[in-house]
């Protein structure tokens, strides 16, 4: 287990770059395998609530075309995910006051009943809506803590808490859910030393699925003007959360793609063990835009499907057959 110091001078020092990502990924080889997870994701709505400053889905931007899927097509496209092989379904949307606790677990269970995991990433909810959720069989759920520096994550969060967003990862982990969570690398004002405490609190929640990527500030947001995230530096970032935390799952995402062309490749040879393919139709996708160059969104789903499969079967690996549940 790395110190905080010894985090901070890794992330410094490029010359051990190679080094880092080959230990990275000779962990993930011998704790999770040469399997990689596909996870089905259904972005079922881009209405937002929510100002948060690096998102283009934020309420104050008035530029996007809004959208919502009916939960029928919802249902629809978890279907048509499972006929692709998906073992795994994730609804992700903004924080969309339509979607209430009563018509989300009729959802859940609807695609429960499809034979598959499912993945709710969905935002902050009340204690007992997370919990109508699990009853109504969800499996795991992704909320974000972006940074675990209080002062910055106020500055880029307005009407929001930081005390909130603990509470949200303390109740889903006593109810039970896998928990997923992560970071944005390269936010304006972010120091190397946030991104250390970054993760290490995931080590300190015992978080069972890690999302990291660089930030890509999106042109209808007041951090328009701010610089990219460095892929290298997020990279790191992933790659040392899989030192430390052996386990877990850790998706290459898409936003390392949008910066790198091989970018989800090199993750999964980086410490990363699962893509996440978007089922979603191109009619829908553009509309979803958090950060600007969004990959693959002028290709049908089943394109992404056997697109990302081939690069995995490139690189020696296989795509998984089983749900892809954290094995400790």
């Amino acid at each position: 287990m790395y110190s905080k110091n010894e985090i901070i001078d890794i992330l410094k020092d490029n010359t051990i770059d190679k080094e880092i990502f080959s230990l990275a990924d000779s962990i993930r080889k011998k704790y999770v395998g040469d399997e990689v997870h596909l996870r089905g994701l259904i972005e079922f709505s881009n209405i937002c609530k929510c100002n948060c400053k690096y998102c283009g889905l934020q309420f104050s931007n008035n530029k996007i075309e809004r959208y919502r899927i009916s939960p029928e097509n919802i249902v629809l496209y978890a279907k048509k995910a499972v006929d692709m092989g998906y073992k795994t379904v994730v609804l992700q949307s903004g924080e969309d006051a339509f979607f209430k606790t009563e018509i989300l677990c009729e959802i859940i269970e609807k695609i429960k009943n499809l034979g598959v995991a499912l993945t709710l990433s969905i935002g902050e909810r009340p204690y007992n809506d997370y919990k109508a959720f699990k009853q109504a069989g969800a499996d795991r759920y992704l909320i974000r803590i972006e940074t675990t520096d209080r002062n910055l994550y106020k500055s880029l969060h307005p009407n929001m808490s930081f005390e909130n967003r603990l509470r949200c990862l303390d109740d889903l982990k006593n109810l039970g859910y896998e928990v997923g969570t992560g970071c944005l690398v390269g936010l304006p004002e972010q120091s190397l030393e946030s991104l250390a405490d970054d993760i290490l609190f995931f080590k300190k929640i015992d978080a069972d699925m890690i999302g990291i990527g660089p930030f890509i500030p999106h042109p209808q947001t007041p951090l328009a003007n701010s610089q990219i995230g460095d892929f290298n530096l997020a990279l790191k970032v992933m790659a040392l959360t899989r030192i430390i935390l052996k386990n877990i799952n850790i998706p290459a995402t898409t936003a390392m793609e949008t910066l790198n062309p091989n970018g989800r490749i090199i993750a999964l040879q980086s410490g990363a063990n699962v893509v996440m393919p978007n089922v979603t139709t191109t009619e829908y996708r553009a509309k979803y835009e958090i950060y600007p160059g969004k990959i693959c969104i002028n290709e049908n789903p089943e394109k992404c499907r056997n697109c990302i499969g081939a690069k995995i079967k490139s690189i020696g690996r296989t795509v998984s057959e089983d749900y892809g549940f954290r094995v400790r």
